[in-house]
């Protein structure tokens, strides 16, 4: 038998996005691995590369060729008509004196070779080719005229299939097959021969080319660190940086480039966004935490000068772009934000909720009855009046036309320029966070009011004109409007009943007046964003580790739909840490069999005699006693932990009730005051959370 040997796949193409590289590459190890299963040839692991230019694969230690099988397959009986033998021969391709009788049954075993692993690999790859799923794709050349024509990331140009030192021929039209890649474009931009899979790293190596992405990254990553330590500078690190600098690269080389230090007086995400986003630089701060007037490039080429032209030609660009940024900047700084202010009711918020200026004066009203209700704490009224209005002016400025990413910063920015305090400026700044679950949440108490307020106007207004979030369909980000609420709520313990901001948004807080449909249809909103709002807070808590029946079982409402979010959130953690003790398993257990029985009887009075009772009765009658009132008065303390220790005073007395007494006596009357006892152990677990909701 043939010693395992290895297999060699490169698919060398032009430039693959570095963003798809990752994903490409598990997507290969995971097609062939399956590929390779599916055709019983065992591997001994499977490694991926990939760079701009190629896709690779090495399988360990392939055997020569698949392991011959025996298949079996049953038939009809023998007993069975002549066409149904006749069918099942067909099937088969044996003849009657082939198959197997076995207990008045016809079998076929059929008996397959082992195939050759450079056939199934040739068969393989071009499976693979055919069906891979890149994010976006393109035909090329002449047959690109033709639908059927194969597709892939950019045009491919060749592939290396070798088991061992032996071409496996892959057929793909228009793509040869063999031995033979490419080096690095500028260094080594002819033909190389590999050998197989033991020389395919090495060789190209020695070709500037670097197959290893991991190597690459950690070239970048070392490197760049340590230009900015040899000018003095401490690295602002980003590893999403790194990956993609080394997926634009088969030959790295960290190169430090400066900038004039003029252009510092530029607000420095301003500068961080551009040389990152537009450019693929790192920047760096000084020992003060300041920007730094340099940064790192990385080449794709060991220039023969040490890079000097590369380093020019890159400041050269970066200087154009700074420049266009400070003349915006020095541009929107001689507007004052109100006169920015002033355009906004030119810019249609939505068709059927005005403009945006409409809006802001929506979220002015509403920060500043947050502050005066006192729910927001620690801020002005005028403070948060004044940031709300500036919040959005930054939208019609250059520097957010021109970098729509930073809007909030520049409007902060310029608001203290402008001389407005501190408080207002970082609420202007921040009032978009959080953006997103694990985004920084404000504690500041004037951005906390400014952001709760566009936060809850926005999903007010939306759902006030029935454009619900439906299923992955969310176009004005309601869902993640709702996580944002919930964690300013959460996060800066604001005691907020759902319903107090939306009647006042709707400018109704008479519940007792007369409504006319479409008010009437309005006033649904507090029960329909406040489901919304627990349904998003059941999410929300899922990534703190609590679990959604926690949170049903959790959930309290009033006769008009309202609901305190926190009061959720933490009597849903009690109630998880407490379920999860030994204690709490054995209440639940109880619960639930109580619950059983009072169902099967049909039975919901907790009034109940005290007269001739057994010790194990008045156990449970005198634990219910202690613990009804204790479990009642933290209840109302919010203190849920206390809650939950209460309900745990009943276990041992309701386990032994279950293990001493009858429930169902033949006697009517105890038969009722045993119900009646159950009735109320229910009704005081009850009273701490909905037990019948929690799974398991």
């Amino acid at each position: 038998m043939s010693a395992p040997t290895d297999f060699l796949l490169e698919l060398l193409s032009e430039e693959i996005p570095a963003r798809m590289q990752a994903k490409a590459r598990n997507d290969l190890a995971r097609m062939m691995a399956e590929s390779l299963a599916a055709a019983g040839l065992k591997h001994n692991g499977i490694t991926t590369y990939s760079t701009p230019r190629r896709l690779a694969l090495i399988a360990r230690d392939l055997p020569a060729a698949t392991e011959p099988v025996s298949e079996e397959v049953k038939g009809p009986k023998t007993a069975a008509p002549p066409q149904a033998l006749e069918g099942f021969l067909r099937k088969t391709g044996l003849t009657q004196d082939q198959l197997q009788d076995r207990d008045g049954v016809w079998f076929a075993v059929i008996d397959k070779p082992g195939r050759a692993t450079a056939e199934v690999l040739a068969e393989t790859v071009a499976a693979i080719v055919r069906d891979f799923a890149w994010p976006k794709s393109m035909r090329w050349g002449a047959a690109s005229a033709s639908s059927a024509t194969m597709r892939w990331v950019r045009p491919l140009h060749s592939i290396v299939a070798l088991l061992g030192e032996t071409i496996v021929p892959v057929a793909i039209e228009g793509v040869p097959c063999g031995a033979s890649t490419l080096g690095h474009r500028f260094h080594h931009p002819g033909p190389i021969t590999i050998g197989g899979a033991h020389d395919y790293v090495a060789k190209l190596r020695a070709c500037h080319v670097l197959v290893d992405h991991a190597e690459r990254e950690d070239i970048v990553r070392k490197g760049a660190l340590a230009a900015a330590e040899g000018a003095g500078f401490n690295l602002v690190e980003d590893e999403g940086l790194v990956v993609e600098n080394a997926g634009l690269t088969e030959w790295p080389v960290p190169l430090r480039g400066g900038f004039d230090a003029d252009y510092l007086d530029v607000p420095p995400e301003v500068i961080q966004l551009t040389a990152r986003t537009n450019q693929k630089y790192f920047v760096m701060r000084d020992g003060e935490g300041r920007l730094a007037p340099s940064f790192v490039c990385v080449a794709n080429i060991d220039a023969n000068d040490g890079g000097a032209a590369i380093i020019a030609g890159n400041e050269r660009v970066l200087a154009a772009r700074l420049s266009d940024a400070r003349f915006f900047w020095k541009n929107d700084l001689d507007v004052k934000l109100d006169v920015q202010a002033e355009r906004l009711k030119d810019i249609v918020f939505h068709e059927k909720l005005g403009t945006v200026a409409d809006k802001v004066e929506r979220v002015a009203k509403l920060a500043e009855w947050l502050v005066t209700e006192g729910i927001v704490k620690g801020a002005s009224t005028a403070d948060a009046r004044r940031a709300a209005e500036l919040c959005k002016a930054d939208l019609v400025t250059g520097m957010v036309g021109e970098f729509p990413e930073l809007q909030g910063v520049i409007g902060g920015y310029l608001a203290r320029a402008q001389g407005e305090n501190d408080a207002v400026a970082d609420a202007v700044c921040d009032h978009y966070k959080p953006v997103g679950q694990g985004d920084e949440v404000p504690t500041a108490p004037v951005t906390v009011a400014v952001s709760l307020a566009d936060k809850l106007d926005t999903l007010l207004s939306f759902f006030d004109i029935k454009l619900y979030p439906t299923g992955s369909k969310d176009p004005f980000a309601l869902r993640r409007a709702a996580i944002g609420a919930i964690s300013l709520i959460l996060d800066n313990e604001l005691v907020v009943q759902t319903d107090f901001p939306i009647e006042f948004w709707l400018g109704q807080s008479d519940p007792s007046q007369i409504l006319d449909d479409r008010a009437r249809d309005r006033r649904n909103l507090l029960t329909v964003v406040s489901e919304f709002l627990l349904d998003r807070l059941t999410v929300q808590q899922k990534e703190m580790g609590i679990r959604h029946d926690f949170i049903s079982a959790s959930r309290e409402w009033n006769s008009r739909g309202d609901v305190r979010l926190d009061r959720v959130a933490s009597r849903a953690a009690a109630l998880q840490a407490f379920v999860e003790t030994v204690e709490g398993k054995n209440l639940l257990a109880g619960y639930k069999r109580t619950t059983n029985i009072l169902k099967k009887e049909q039975w919901d009075s907790a009034a109940a005699s005290t007269t001739n009772v057994l010790p194990y009765e008045a156990a449970l009658a005198a634990a219910l006693d202690n613990a009804e009132p204790t479990a009642t008065a933290a209840i109302a303390a919010e203190d849920f932990t206390a809650a939950m220790s209460a309900l745990a005073s009943l276990r041992a007395p309701i386990d032994a009730f279950f293990a001493s007494v009858i429930v169902n006596d033949p006697d009517p009357a105890i038969r009722a005051r045993r119900l009646s006892l159950l009735a109320r152990f229910r009704d005081a677990v009850h009273a701490v959370a909905d037990f019948s909701k929690i799974e398991g």
